[in-house]
């Protein structure tokens, strides 16, 4: 019977009672607690990187965003003019009315413009891939939450303890 715990009686109030691991209340106590400050750091941990994520996110998207804009903003300024003097020139060369011609050339010009917004769009996604990391990153912190909370409480097998 040497493999086998002594038991003690002990009184009633008395603090640990000779036990290093304290009362069964202050082990679940303090399991809380550092379960909670766990937590507790790993948001703090997954904000700091989706904050990196963003920061890194907005540094690619700028220049396509700021060339998005731009380009529409030309586009829009520029096509008025463009369309009526195309027009004027169609509509001389092919001898046809000034009405036809400004709609040939606006659809046209609709056609190249929706090319070029088209390949801007395309490519602004992906601007946004390094949010990867962030949700990779969150997916193993839930996972090993889930671990935890499962396997909190149940006794371990005889050969971890």
């Amino acid at each position: 019977m040497a493999d086998q715990a002594s038991v003690r009686a002990t009184k009633p109030g008395s603090e640990d009672n000779g036990n290093t691991n304290g009362s069964p209340e202050k082990r679940v106590v303090g399991g809380i607690a550092e379960f909670g400050n766990d937590i507790a750091t790993l948001l703090e941990l997954q904000a700091k990187l989706a904050v990196a994520d963003l920061k890194e996110s907005v540094e690619r998207a700028l220049v396509p965003m700021v060339l998005l804009v731009l380009g529409l903003l030309f586009l829009f300024g520029a096509l008025p003019v463009l369309l009526f003097g195309v027009a004027e020139l169609v509509a001389s060369a092919l001898k046809i009315s000034i009405g036809w011609a400004l709609l040939l050339t606006s659809g046209v010009t609709l056609v190249v413009a929706g090319t070029v917004v088209a390949v801007s769009a395309r490519r602004l996604p992906a601007s946004f891939s390094s949010f990867r990391r962030s949700r990779e990153e969150f997916a193993r912190n839930l996972a090993w939450i889930r671990t935890v909370l499962l396997y909190s409480g149940r006794s371990l097998p005889r050969r971890y303890r």
